[in-house]
């Protein structure tokens, strides 16, 4: 969410003004291709006046997007930032064209001089880079005076990024920033120095910003995807000019293998910390254009542990969690785990939530909605206070584990992940281990987890918990949620849950003798849809009354899918 305090728009309006250009020619010198990928459909929606953003659908047709009353703030930044200008123009029409060149010059015309909301420099840069890669199109039949305007507002918004992008957020808002600041410099006349100045600001940011083992510091995977699609677009705009940075380049050749490697067999992305599956289409896109086919094969990928046999793919989130100003959509998920049958998803998290409001947004983050043991009334990780930071609000997480521990083993019949988390040390004296085992030929995979005190001192905060629970032991439930498109009842007399995937396979699972097991509600948290997904959850629930508790379970592939699965991702 962005702040909007009078003192900010006012900063921002000056900044503005200052940013707008003097007189002089003002051209394209370099006549970019359209790198988003557009849908025709959602387009067609556009220009019906059909918007659906951030889980809300306005319909106002015949009427100016600046003229809509928005239903809330991501809404309205999905609509100032002006992406959708890839789905619309996707059309290909005279009729399309000319939409949306009059969307355009009104906006310039109402908001030009750095009134209204869309003034946020990652917003200006998402919305520049858009403006400049349909340029071409955008100003074809265009009015001289016209074409003015739409270049004063080219030029106007390169000025305003060239002062404000060194103060931009770190990760993906400061990378769009400077990418639209980039693709500035090499278009638009008479500004070949910011071409340079940017790419080597833009080689510096990468370097900071991807880690050594190519991830970044939100581990959010599709925000991820966006830093390397950002990433390739840069180097195929500046590998023409012969100058491309070393240090965009040895950012794309760490990040690329570990996205790879977050993919799940259905090749979408894994859904942790504020992250979505991925566009259709852009996962592929990103890592094919960059010609880089490795993947990450240290262990963890940003911090998360990848299995993968057969036609299953089992990714769990195997480190700490996000802390500080870049956690405000990190969730505690720590020991979650999503599963993927060829192209089903198994079990999953409940997604990211913040396109559906703020209550979501925060339900999505707790630990309940992930596919992972919680106490009752407990997350692992806390979300803090709200805080302001580069003009924008976040509630980062608080209290997080201190120590998560990994380890994984290969043999003939099966791969092994142990991992341990401290969460719930500070509050019951008790350390979360849970131990994972996937078969070779993908068809079973074995779990245990367990809860236990280990020194001393856990034991003599269990003990209290305890005294304050009355002696009748701590509550714990292991979730596993399951996708919404899959069909799930108890079977084998209350023993075991039978899963259907649409694909026609059959999935059991089954906890040990006397483990209470239930089907309880759910909810799918998808981006892009109006309203979250009715789903279930396998719940296995029990009582810690000594210093350890250990319940395990296995879930077996019972019947193959009657269709046949897509290819493996690996091939692209």
């Amino acid at each position: 969410m962005t702040a909007h305090t009078f003192s900010e728009r006012l900063r921002t309006r000056l900044a503005v003004l200052r940013a707008r250009p003097r007189r002089g020619p003002r051209s394209l010198v370099w006549q970019p291709e359209p790198r988003g990928t557009g849908s025709t459909g959602r387009g067609r929606q556009i220009a019906a006046g059909i918007w659906h953003f951030a889980g809300e659908v306005v319909e106002a047709p015949g009427t100016i997007p600046w003229d809509i009353d928005t239903p809330s703030t991501p809404f309205e930044m999905q609509l100032h930032g002006q992406g959708w200008l890839d789905d619309l123009l996707a059309l290909g029409t005279a009729d399309a064209r000319k939409v949306a060149q009059v969307w355009i010059l009104d906006w310039a015309r109402r908001y030009g001089r750095g009134s209204g909301p869309g003034w946020d420099a990652a917003l200006t840069g998402r919305r520049l880079l858009r403006q400049i890669s349909h340029a071409p199109v955008l100003l074809r039949g265009m009015e001289a005076s016209d074409q003015a305007r739409f270049f004063d507002l080219l030029y106007t918004q390169a000025g305003f990024l060239r002062r404000r992008w060194p103060a931009t957020a770190a990760g993906l808002p400061r990378m769009e920033a400077l990418t639209g600041l980039l693709y500035a410099g090499l278009t638009l006349e008479g500004t070949a120095q910011l071409a340079s100045e940017t790419a080597h600001a833009l080689s510096d940011a990468a370097e900071q910003d991807v880690g050594e083992d190519g991830g970044i510091a939100s581990r959010n995977p599709e925000a991820l995807l966006e830093v390397g699609m950002l990433l390739g677009w840069s180097i195929d705009a500046l590998r023409p000019m012969g100058d491309v940075p070393p240090g965009l380049l040895a950012a794309q050749s760490r990040l690329v293998p570990t996205l790879r490697s977050l993919r799940h067999a259905d090749g979408g992305l894994a859904r942790f910390h504020g992250g979505g599956r991925g566009r259709i289409g852009r996962v592929d896109r990103v890592l094919a254009d960059s010609g880089i086919r490795a993947r990450n094969d240290s262990g963890l990928a940003m911090g998360f542990a990848p299995m993968a046999h057969g036609r299953t793919s089992v990714i769990v989130d195997a480190t700490r969690p996000p802390r500080g100003v870049v956690s405000g959509s990190a969730h505690a998920s720590t020991l979650a785990f999503e599963m993927t049958s060829g192209a089903c998803p198994v079990i999953v998290n409940c997604g990211p939530g913040g396109a559906f409001g703020p209550d979501w947004h925060l339900a999505g983050r707790a630990t309940a909605s992930h596919s992972t043991l919680a106490i009752e009334g407990f997350s692992s990780s806390r979300v803090g206070p709200v805080l302001v930071h580069s003009g924008r609000r976040v509630a980062p997480l608080i209290q997080t584990p201190r120590k998560v521990q990994w380890q994984r083993s290969a043999s003939r019949r099966a791969s092994t992940l142990i991992a341990s988390h401290d969460g719930y040390g500070p509050s019951h004296g008790l350390t979360h281990l849970r131990r994972l085992v996937l078969s070779t030929d993908g068809r079973v995979l074995e779990g245990e987890d367990s809860l236990r005190a280990v020194t001393g001192a856990d034991k003599e905060r269990f003990e209290d918990a305890q005294t304050r629970a009355q002696l009748q032991g701590i509550g714990f439930d292991i979730r596993f949620h399951l996708h919404p498109d899959s069909q799930a009842e108890i079977d084998m007399g209350g023993r075991a849950v039978s899963i259907t995937l649409s694909s026609g396979e059959v999935w059991v699972f089954r906890p040990r003798s006397g483990t209470e097991i239930a089907l309880a509600p759910s909810v799918h948290l998808e981006p892009g849809r109006l309203k979250p997904r009715p789903s279930q959850q396998v719940v296995l629930s029990d009582r810690i009354v000594s210093y350890a508790a250990t319940i395990d379970w296995t879930l077996t592939r019972a019947q193959e899918a009657t269709e046949l699965p897509p290819p493996s991702p690996d091939t692209i």
